[in-house]
């Protein structure tokens, strides 16, 4: 990776489950158009990551939700042609409280994926261990 004077971009990510499935967006918009990612986006001026990840998940989903838990925060750091990036990921256990999911602002569909479908999605495999650690937070004791 080239040095840079970019200081690393926030982004925060909303990992819901509901019985056995996990809720997932199908990316709309570059980076990574067009692949399976949990909700989630850049943390904006001013805003805290928790209202940032509960405003991401009601713009690309219509759910509104409340937050559970930090589950981890993880660093992607790579390439893509003549460009570096750094993102800051900040992944909360979201339950939702309202609304129905529904495809907006950059996700192009909405979907709930069991468990077992998850390795055949192409997800990256720090998404992969942190949507598995969310399931914690949506056990019975």
């Amino acid at each position: 990776m080239r040095e840079s004077e970019t200081p690393p971009k926030v982004g925060c990510g909303a990992i819901v489950w509901q019985a056995d499935q996990v809720l997932l967006i199908r990316r709309a918009l570059p980076p990574f158009q067009g692949q399976w990612s949990i909700p989630g986006g850049r943390q904006k001026k001013g805003e805290t990551v928790r209202e940032c990840t509960l405003r991401e998940l009601r713009e690309e989903t219509g759910l509104e939700a409340e937050i559970l838990g930090l589950i981890d925060v993880v660093d992607a750091i790579y390439s893509e042609g003549d460009r570096d990036y750094h993102f800051t990921l900040i992944d909360f256990a979201v339950r939702p409280i309202g609304g129905t999911p529904r495809a907006n602002d950059d996700a192009s569909e909405v979907r709930w994926f069991p468990e077992s479908s998850l390795k055949t999605l192409g997800l990256w495999s720090e998404t992969l261990r942190v949507i598995r650690a969310g399931r914690k937070f949506f056990r019975s004791p």
